[in-house]
């Protein structure tokens, strides 16, 4: 891996400047750690607002080329994440990609052993485990020692999908994005699980995918089980209006839930202090004692997503009991 790129704030590049791109900005932006030293993206009008102030490329291997970057953000369009995140890793400069960390668990593997090969750290940006309403939540958790256990882990994501991509098109594409919810929405939603179960893996034991007339998952129901409980995914990208909210159930009958949108009722009005997260975490990659593991969670994610769509293909799992009335905000806690 390469040495820090100079003294002062950490350089950061991204690659890719859709919508999502510019809540890294923003983030880096407030946080003194980071600036904003290079951008890349294929299309001119798109590096124009960056002109004159940051180096703009329309190749991502130039811009890593170019250097020195201390890490690279990974917002390019999903089928394109693997290729991306290898030229940086043999370039020996840190990762963060947006999830899935690629299309296939082959290629997610290959990026791990890489990462391994070369010591350098790639992360999948789960901006939701950074979600003040989550890391809330999983502070009432009992420790690991209590009498009390986590029985279950419900996470629902349900929102239009038109509504939320601006002109980044290709999430309707699903050649380019993945999939439809599963594919994308479902790693952010099965990371969530994994968090609140105490990093622990499960396994796909019953899934639901309804598609669109155009062969696009549209909506899912995925149960999971593993050492640490079950899991409960809900995905929708139909829904008329936006839900992202997280229960727990103790196995003495306690709910304790999170309403990821609660408190910040604007569009996307969470996503800014949830991408200074990811940043305080991608700061921190340089200081891991095995840098190879930072992939662990991202593979995890595009595993499960990989056994949903096998599950769905063979018909091998059972569908699973019918999911509850959507609410338009997270349950209160009871006893």
């Amino acid at each position: 891996m390469t040495p820090p790129a100079k003294d002062g704030p950490l350089r950061l590049g991204i690659a890719g400047l859709g919508v999502i791109s510019r809540f890294y900005v923003a983030a880096a932006e407030r946080m003194p750690e980071w600036e904003v030293a290079a951008v890349c993206d294929l299309r001119e009008e798109a590096l124009d607002p960056f002109r004159g102030r940051v180096a703009c490329h329309t190749d991502h291997r130039a811009m890593l080329a170019a250097g020195p970057l201390d890490a690279l953000v990974v917002a390019v369009p999903n089928h394109a994440h693997a290729e991306v995140c290898a030229d940086a890793l043999r370039a020996g400069v840190p990762v963060c990609v947006e999830k899935p960390l690629a299309l296939d668990p082959a290629d997610g593997r290959r990026l791990a052993a890489l990462s391994r090969e070369r010591g350098v750290p790639v992360l999948t940006a789960f901006h939701r485990r950074y979600n003040d309403r989550v890391l809330a939540l999983l502070d009432r958790l009992p420790a690991p020692d209590a009498p009390v256990r986590v029985e279950s882990v419900t996470v629902r994501y349900l929102e239009r999908i038109e509504e939320h991509i601006g002109a980044d098109t290709w999430y309707l594409d699903p050649a380019r994005c993945g999939g439809g919810c599963v594919a994308d929405n479902g790693p952010n939603a099965f990371d969530l699980v994994r968090l609140l179960l105490g990093e622990t893996p499960s396994q796909v034991v019953a899934a639901e995918v309804v598609r669109d007339a155009a062969g696009t998952d549209r909506q899912a129901v995925v149960e999971m089980a593993g050492p640490g409980g079950r899991g409960r995914v809900e995905l929708d990208w139909s829904y008329p209006g936006e839900v992202k909210d997280v229960v727990v159930r103790l196995d003495d009958g306690t709910e304790l839930s999170a309403d990821m949108l609660g408190g910040r009722p604007g569009f996307k009005e969470s996503l800014w202090h949830e991408y200074e997260g990811v940043l305080r975490d991608v700061a921190a990659l340089r200081e891991l004692p095995d840098p190879s593991r930072a992939v662990e969670g991202g593979l995890a994610a595009l595993e499960l997503v990989a056994a949903v769509y096998a599950a769905e293909a063979a018909s091998a799992l059972p569908a699973p009991r019918a999911a509850r009335e959507p609410l338009p905000a997270a349950r209160p806690e009871s006893r």
